[in-house]
């Protein structure tokens, strides 16, 4: 007979988050246009996409060194 323990660890921060969001409701969506304007991508243009990969320039190894300076 194994008894399975369930242990829930929550940070501090974590519960003030929570407890904040729920007595501030109209947060949540400044946070979803924040989070929409900083890493949520759109759909993206395949034409784009692929002139963007066609047009890349193969960089030499330690390009910010200049060997010939000095």
């Amino acid at each position: 007979m194994s008894k399975k323990i369930v242990l829930r660890y929550e940070s501090e921060h974590t519960g003030f988050m929570r407890e904040w969001l729920a007595k501030h409701p109209e947060q949540r969506e400044e946070k979803l246009a924040g989070r929409k304007l900083w890493w949520d991508r759109g759909s993206r243009n395949l034409d784009d996409l692929r002139r963007s990969q066609e047009s890349k320039v193969p960089q030499k190894a330690y390009v910010y060194y200049d060997w010939n300076a000095s």
